[in-house]
């Protein structure tokens, strides 16, 4: 087993430990704490449930309940500010989803920039291979492709570095994070990195100073040569927010085949909307995230956890088979006289896409209803959003979030 796999075990029972452990530090040590990067191994002032959160191993729903049975909203505000960071990120591209698109290109252009241009070739091979001479890029880096993690604040210094002081294609530094993290998502991923480029917010980038990560690394480093400007890169104008689009219910009446996907590992929010499964399909897509092969750990993660949720509720679940594409699904549905597949939303990103091709039998997509409820007030930048966590918090006690 790797690394990775060893310090973020893909099961629920894994989740719910380390949130049950978490839960008592998300106020006042989670507020006055969670900028410090202390290391591999030493993540301590922050939850790193990310992995768990970005399969919905665990729903972001359940996080806040957990958080807010024991804190009041302003006492754990900060945290629960982050859960929602990466609701919004999915609910902004989820409104535009042209921006993933726009993004893949990127990478296909700067791919092959990189096999046309030996200067870019090397720095690029540089930084993935944790050899640019900076030491606390070649630390993160190495932590990221060890673990598939890496603290926040330090994604950000990485991020910062890489695009201004490295002078490499931010979509190319995406990708790499795409390929190495556990929690890599489209939308979190590379919204992020974006916002750091100066995209995102036109004009707004993030500078990674040598004084910010000195204190907040408690002086295991002391950078220099770093970039002392940030001039925001070029991007192309955001596309105006689509509404979200009206769902139909599953059909009682007809065999039913659930795609099971690593979007949403949580299913019975999906059983609930149905009489009964016939048959279940593990859909998974991580090799679809990049040009490039993922990380081992970022399949393995994958693939553990969903045996893990089958295992839990095969009972409900029928006849069991894996596939990696819409013709595996396809194939699947023709294999068991499937009238209907009905499935959690996938986000914008490779399993979306692949359930969108899927041509020879009706597709319902189920919602859950936190996500309706909250992408549509994305629609402008995170500040607004912030607005209405309030409001938002208060949908949740009309919302099932066990699994």
């Amino acid at each position: 087993m790797t690394k990775a796999l060893t310090e973020f075990t893909p099961t629920r029972t894994a989740a719910l430990t380390r949130l049950a452990r978490f839960v008592p530090h998300a106020g006042r040590d989670y507020t006055s704490k969670r900028n410090y990067d202390l290391g591999a191994g030493r993540h301590t002032h922050v939850s790193v449930l990310s992995p768990y959160l970005r399969h919905r191993i665990l729903t972001e729903a359940e996080v806040l309940e957990a958080v807010l049975a024991r804190f009041s909203l302003s006492s754990a505000e900060k945290f629960i500010q982050e859960v929602f960071w990466r609701t919004y990120w999915k609910g902004w591209l989820e409104l535009r989803p042209t921006v993933w698109r726009d993004y893949q290109q990127g990478v296909m252009r700067q791919m092959d920039a990189v096999h046309t241009q030996s200067g870019l070739h090397d720095r690029w091979e540089a930084a993935c291979m944790s050899d640019t001479g900076i030491a606390c890029f070649d630390a993160w880096a190495k932590e990221l492709v060890t673990t598939g993690y890496l603290h926040n604040h330090a994604r950000m210094w990485f991020a910062s570095i890489w695009i201004f002081t490295l002078k490499l294609p931010w979509e190319l530094g995406a990708d790499f994070f795409l390929r190495h993290l556990l929690d890599g998502d489209p939308a979190s991923n590379t919204l992020s990195w974006r916002w750091v480029a100066g995209i995102q917010t036109p004009g707004k980038t993030y500078l990674a100073r040598p004084d910010n990560i000195v204190k907040y690394t408690e002086g295991r480093f002391q950078p220099q040569g770093l970039a002392t400007y940030a001039d925001a890169l070029p991007g192309a104008q955001k596309p105006a927010p689509l509404p979200l689009p009206h769902l139909r219910e599953p059909d009682p009446s007809k065999r039913t085949g659930l795609v099971l996907h690593t979007d949403d590992l949580s299913p019975q929010f999906v059983l609930d909307r149905v009489k009964g499964v016939d048959a279940t399909l593990c859909l998974e897509t991580s090799r679809r995230l990049s040009p490039l092969a993922p990380a081992p750990h970022v399949i393995d993660f994958a693939k553990a956890a969903s045996q893990d949720v089958t295992t839990r509720w095969a009972g409900q679940l029928g006849t069991l088979s894996h596939g990696q594409s819409a013709k595996d699904i396809e194939g699947w549905a023709k294999d068991n006289g499937i009238e209907q597949i009905v499935a959690a939303v996938a986000p914008v990103g490779p399993n979306a896409d692949a359930l969108a091709a899927v041509k020879s039998v009706p597709v319902v997509r189920v919602r859950r209803p936190y996500d309706t409820a909250a992408w549509p007030f994305a629609t402008h930048g995170f500040f607004k959003f912030k607005e209405k966590i309030p409001k938002l918090i208060g949908y949740l006690n009309g919302i099932s979030t066990t699994d």
